[in-house]
């Protein structure tokens, strides 16, 4: 059987979910940056502009309970419907015309921003029934590269429409962008069973089934709390990057533009990489190993030597998309599939929860401190839980959700 990315392209399914998701990242990319400028430009406040990003992120810390929608109804047809009203939803900044309109942006923001963590959740548990076993960490892998390719080119489009434009264009590009994606969700091919009414209690202790499982799975806890840490370093990074250029490298604050572009070119290949690498090792240590590379380049950043700093952007993208995509696929593999679509969901915002937090408070830190501090703070995050993965043993318990232990080997050493 053809493995790696070239293989999964051949399935059908693979090929479709992949295009669905590059259209859809691609206007939402565009969109976002589209609306921080919009509202700046409309309302002449930064904080205001920056509110456009807070709006999109803060559904994501409610994706526990969000995600529980995604195990009560069958999943293709979840995703379908949600692409559809996330299209209508964004005809409606056509009608902002003022500064007194740009609660209808932050609105139709915050809509998408939960329309996206609902369909998180129902993608990482349709792939599990779409998508072979076996081809589900180079599947990840391309999903993760597909985010970040999208991420590059998105923002400039973005911005170049808006500037040829105006906004209404970005938001018909990324209701465009949704249409193409229901249409994607609506050719896979895949048999799903419809959900047993039988086992719904309420929406609350179906949630805490899902939180209690991660919790309960020492398996799945440490890597999730991996990623955590891993985008919080990252965060903490990211907030030093303009005194790095400014103080470190002494070139103009557009030069970042070619840091983020290089970071980028290394997260793409550590996403076509991944699959090959969970195949050879546990999903703990090529976690610990995406840390361990992330580390690295953080600190060759701090040298403030321009090669170093740009080869060290070059590691933190290798590194970073490792410790998300091994903890996603060791979700996939290690939860019922009555489970996933919330324990995914709550994977997601432990995963990603933290990097608004470290990116505030990375902002404080930089205005208080020399900006390689921050850069060594994250660095020691990253090799501190690199180290505790490696080195974290002991039997595999996992409680049902009904209360039941049922108890699994302990993990193989690595």
């Amino acid at each position: 059987m053809a493995w790696g990315p070239a293989g999964v392209l051949k399935h059908r399914n693979a090929r479709i979910y992949l295009a669905g998701v590059l259209v859809s990242g691609f206007g939402d990319s565009a969109m976002s940056l589209a609306a921080g400028v919009w509202v700046k430009e409309l309302t002449g406040s930064n904080a205001l502009a920056a509110l456009v990003t807070f709006c999109a992120w803060a559904p994501a810390m409610a994706g526990p309970f969000i995600g529980t929608l995604a195990d009560r109804v069958r999943r293709r047809p979840l995703l379908i419907a949600t692409s559809l009203g996330l299209a209508a939803v964004m005809t409606a900044p056509l009608a902002v015309r003022s500064s007194t309109d740009v609660w209808v942006l932050f609105a139709v923001l915050t809509l998408v921003g939960a329309g996206s963590v609902l369909m998180d959740a129902a993608e990482a548990a349709l792939i599990t029934s779409a998508i072979p076993e076996e081809s589900r960490g180079d599947f990840n892998g391309l999903v993760r590269t597909v985010v970040e390719s999208t991420g590059l080119v998105g923002p400039l489009a973005g911005a170049g429409l808006f500037v040829l434009l105006g906004g209404p264009a970005a938001a018909v590009l990324d209701a465009l962008t949704f249409l193409l994606a229901a249409v994607a969700f609506s050719l896979i091919r895949v048999r799903e069973p419809v959900p047993a009414r039988a086992a719904r209690t309420n929406w609350a202790r179906e949630t805490a089934d899902g939180v209690r499982h991660l919790w309960d799975h020492s398996t799945l806890r440490p890597l999730v709390a991996a990623g955590g840490c891993a985008m919080a370093a990252s965060g903490l990074s990211s907030a030093a990057n303009y005194a790095l250029v400014d103080e470190g490298l002494h070139r103009p604050a557009a030069f970042i533009g070619v840091l983020a572009t290089v970071q980028g070119v290394g997260s793409a290949s550590g996403g076509l990489a991944a699959g090959a690498l969970l195949r050879r090792m546990s999903a703990r240590t090529v976690s610990a190993l995406g840390l361990a590379l992330f580390a690295a380049g953080v600190l060759a950043r701090a040298t403030g030597f321009l090669p170093l700093v740009l080869a060290g952007g070059l590691l933190v993208g290798l590194g970073l998309p490792w410790p998300l995509i091994s903890a996603m696929t060791s979700v996939q593999r290690e939860t019922p599939g009555e489970l996933l679509g919330r324990v995914a969901a709550t994977a997601g915002t432990l995963v990603f929860g933290p990097t608004g937090c470290a990116l505030l408070l990375g902002t404080v830190l930089v205005t208080v401190f020399d900006h390689r501090v921050q850069l060594l703070v994250a660095a020691v995050l990253s090799l501190a839980t690199a180290a505790r993965l490696l080195l974290a043993r002991g039997e595999r318990t996992v409680k049902d959700p009904r209360g039941g232990p049922v108890t699994a080997p302990a993990p193989s050493p690595e």
